[in-house]
């Protein structure tokens, strides 16, 4: 089983298009509301909703037969990680974090560290934009290029070490990075896939478009 989590950042129709038969879908605050806007049946609806009125509230919970509801001051977690949570908690093949992203940058970058509350369950997870695609390693990874120009490699902690490129532009050979280094920007793919691997540490991966 496949999880779909969309929040309240930026969405728009291209998120729609994520949306498979049988994917679990999960909507968190303002994003359950897009998702009712859009016809998507709820698997479940998170959060404390105090993105949504009361009126847009009642209709999110006619797209769902689950409904969390938090107190906004009350809670030590985001929606979107308590909707992680959740979701690490039905043991799914995949999670897809969508809506993650938007004008706050400080949630923004609390999403993209959730990541490795993932990679620590060993369950795949990923942000998707319209423009990104995020992800982190921790041993080894084939990337797909798809639709992506460029992919970016950034340390998650302090250093990681003994990075591996294989099939791209710029290929490292048991390298290092250390946070503040910029080596790992905006590399390129040579063929519809490469494979990363590393040694230690955990590495973020973003595969992105202008």
């Amino acid at each position: 089983m496949r999880v779909l989590i969309f929040s309240g950042g930026n969405l728009d129709a291209w998120a729609l298009s994520y949306i498979n038969e049988g994917d679990y879908i999960i909507g968190v605050d303002r994003g359950a509301y897009f998702l009712y806007k859009n016809n998507i049946k709820m698997d479940a609806a998170i959060g404390d909703f105090d993105s949504v009125s009361e009126h847009e509230k009642r209709l999110i919970s006619l797209s769902t037969d689950h409904i969390e509801d938090y107190d906004p001051i009350n809670k030590d977690k985001t929606d979107t990680e308590i909707a992680l949570d959740f979701a690490l908690n039905k043991n799914p093949t995949e999670i897809v974090l969508l809506g993650v992203l938007g004008t706050r940058f400080d949630h923004s970058l609390a999403n993209v560290h959730l990541l490795v509350k993932s990679l620590a369950a060993d369950i795949n997870c990923k942000i998707v934009d319209n423009k990104n695609e995020i992800l982190v390693v921790n041993n080894k990874v084939v990337i797909h290029k798809e639709h992506f120009t460029h992919v970016s490699l950034l340390p998650l902690t302090s250093e990681v070490k003994g990075i591996t490129l294989k099939g791209f532009k710029y290929p490292l050979e048991n390298a290092a990075i250390s946070i503040g280094e910029t080596l790992g920007i905006s590399n390129i793919l040579l063929e519809e896939t490469g494979t990363i691997s590393i040694d230690t540490g955990i590495l973020l991966v973003i595969k992105s478009i202008d």
